[in-house]
């Protein structure tokens, strides 16, 4: 089984380094790594280049997009690996042993198209602020809440393509929408470990984006649920009470 991990950047040199790192240390070999760059002109394309001349894994491309979708979509269409992942440049996996432990996974389950994990939320020192264990899955609950974690998410390359690109129109939860034509295909696998590292710092996870996030999945999920207004008005009492609960969380860890 090989590997696409695909990390997309725009000017974000900071931590490139440890989330470049985190991949090319991994203890399962088997991989490539695409960087797509959206024309960075902080010192974040010297990282890169810097990384590539030692690791001939690293593949990369910089020029302008169209925005966050449409970067990881174009990192999709370079990949030749058997299994996809995205890891934001701001990210990093949790060990070197998360691929191993991945692809035993999906050599178990042969007939798995995805699989997901926990994550943890960590500073802008790499210092662990909380552990987020991943859910039992059932369709029904994915339809109600946005549960899957994108960075501890891998994608067969098949059903990838099966399943259609990140929708371009969506500036904020466009994994949301690629995860319900997903559902739709198969169940994941589900890993009782934490994958990977979301880094919690500056305007990463703002009360302002997420809960323009949250608006963006109760429209993805309205569309989805077209035709079904008496099922739809239970879904938004339930994104009224999310939004509540987001919103003292993310308050929560800005006093941390």
């Amino acid at each position: 089984m090989r590997f696409s991990i695909i990390t997309i950047t725009m000017n974000s040199r900071e931590y490139l380094d440890e989330t470049i790192s985190s991949v090319l240390s991994q203890d399962y070999r088997n991989l490539e790594y695409i960087i797509v760059d959206g024309g960075s002109t902080d010192g974040t394309l010297d990282t890169i280049k810097e990384w590539a001349r030692k690791d001939a894994r690293i593949r990369w491309i910089s020029e302008p997009d169209r925005g966050i979708a449409d970067a990881m979509n174009k990192g999709v269409l370079l990949a030749t690996g058997d299994v996809i992942a995205h890891l934001h440049s701001d990210d990093r996996y949790a060990d070197a042993s998360v691929l191993s432990r991945v692809a035993t996974e999906f050599a178990g389950h042969p007939e798995a198209l995805w699989l997901t994990g926990g994550e943890y939320i960590v500073d802008d020192a790499g210092k662990s602020l909380r552990e987020i264990r991943v859910r039992n899955y059932s369709y029904r609950k994915l339809i109600r809440s946005n549960f899957i974690l994108h960075a501890a998410t891998f994608i067969r390359r098949t059903a990838f393509l099966e399943a259609g690109s990140f929708a371009i129109n969506r500036k904020y939860a466009m994994d949301y929408d690629l995860w319900l034509r997903l559902g739709a295909m198969g169940t994941p696998i589900t890993v009782d470990k934490s994958l990977a590292c979301f880094r919690f710092h500056g305007g990463s996870l703002s009360t302002a984006e997420t809960e323009k996030a949250f608006a963006e999945e109760l429209a993805i999920r309205k569309d989805f649920l077209c035709g079904q207004p008496v099922r739809f008005f239970f879904h938004y009492l339930y994104y009224l009470i999310k939004k509540r609960r987001n919103r003292m969380f993310v308050q929560r860890l800005l006093r941390q």
